[in-house]
């Protein structure tokens, strides 16, 4: 299984960004995928899942703010992300079960 996370950026606070992940060797519309972050100096925080039943789950800090999707034409799941925070930056990594992409690195900032 690989996972590449993009999209992610500078932005000013209170913006939004979108994040992929592309996905290959699975399908994203019968397994359940997560996206995770590494904010600076904290531990890895489980932002939201994506069930294969569509199921979705968000961390406290970010429901109603953040969306989890996927598109199973182009096997990708996706983030988007809304009214951004400083406390937002983090570097942001899909993942399923034991299988990491490298991420990429979100920084919300005036």
């Amino acid at each position: 299984v690989q996972l590449q996370a993009s999209g992610g950026g500078l932005v000013q606070p209170g913006g939004s960004l979108t994040l992929s992940c592309t996905v290959s060797g699975i399908a994203v519309n019968v397994k359940t995928m997560n996206w995770w972050r590494d904010p600076p100096g904290k531990v890895r925080e489980l932002v939201a899942t994506l069930g294969s039943s569509g199921l979705t789950i968000y961390a406290d800090s970010v429901r109603g703010r953040f969306t989890v999707s996927r598109d199973n034409f182009k096997n990708t799941l996706t983030l988007e992300m809304t009214n951004l925070k400083p406390e937002d930056t983090a570097k942001y990594f899909c993942n399923y079960q034991d299988d990491w992409g490298q991420g990429t690195l979100v920084t919300v900032s005036s």
